[in-house]
C-alpha cells in the first residue's frame, strides 16, 4: 500500500479529488494534509487547485509547505491540477502580479479575447502533444472539464504534453521529470479523468 498525499491549503473542493483517488486506488492511503512531514513521508503528491494564486501562495507559506513541495519534485511523482499547474511557473498576472514556485520557467496570463466567455468553463478537447504514461488508455483529443480564466505560457515547449483550443491554442498539460500537471480537472472528467488518475497512481 502506498500513501498519496493531497495538499490541503484551505481552498477549493479537495475532497472531490480525494474521493476520485480512493475510487481508482482503493488499496492505497489517500489523505488530505497540510503537514510538511506527511508530504515528506508520502509516496506521491497531488496538488489540486481552485481559487486565486496569491491567496494560495500565502496559504502555502503560512503552512511552511513551499520548500517541501519544491523538494518533492526531485524524488516522487507529483500531479498538479488547475491552479496546481499554474503555481509551478515563475509568476502570474493574477492579483496584480503573483510569484509562483518557479519550478517551470514561464508565466501565467489571462485570456484577453473580448469575444470569449471568461472563465473558460466546461468540456473541451485535449490534444496529446507528446506521448506520456499518464495518457495511457486515453484517446487523443478526449474531452476534459475545465474552469479557469488564466493559462500557462512556458518559456520552453519541451515541457508541453497537452494543448487545448479556446479562441487560440494554449497549454493544458506539462510534464517535467517526476511532475505531470494539467489545467483541467480529471476528478470532474468522468471516465477519462479517472483513467488519468489511475495512470498517475501507477506511474513509476
Amino acid at each position: 500500500m502506498q500513501t498519496i498525499a493531497i495538499v490541503d491549503y484551505g481552498m477549493g473542493n479537495v475532497r472531490s479529488v480525494q474521493k476520485a483517488l480512493e475510487y481508482v486506488a482503493p488499496s492505497d492511503n489517500c489523505i488530505l494534509t497540510s503537514d510538511p512531514q506527511v508530504l515528506r513521508d508520502s509516496d506521491r503528491i497531488v496538488f489540486p487547485g481552485q481559487g486565486a494564486m496569491g491567496s494560495c501562495m500565502s496559504a502555502l507559506e503560512e503552512n511552511s509547505l513551499v520548500n517541501e513541495i519544491k523538494s518533492s519534485f526531485k524524488s516522487k511523482p507529483f500531479l498538479g491540477i488547475c491552479l496546481g499547474l499554474q503555481l509551478l511557473f515563475d509568476s502570474s498576472e493574477e492579483n496584480n502580479g503573483t510569484k509562483g514556485l518557479s519550478i517551470v520557467p514561464g508565466k501565467v496570463v489571462k485570456f484577453k479575447n473580448s469575444e470569449l466567455k471568461i472563465p473558460h468553463m466546461g468540456w473541451n478537447n485535449v490534444n496529446h502533444s507528446k506521448d506520456h504514461p499518464l495518457w495511457f488508455n486515453i484517446d487523443n483529443n478526449s474531452r476534459f472539464y475545465s474552469v479557469h480564466s488564466y493559462y500557462v505560457k512556458p518559456v520552453n515547449d519541451d515541457c508541453v504534453f497537452g494543448t487545448t483550443n479556446y479562441g487560440h491554442e494554449f497549454v493544458s498539460a506539462i510534464a517535467l521529470d517526476h511532475v505531470f500537471a494539467v489545467q483541467f480537472h480529471p476528478e470532474k472528467s468522468q471516465n477519462d479523468g479517472l483513467q488519468l488518475l489511475r495512470n498517475f497512481v501507477n506511474w513509476s
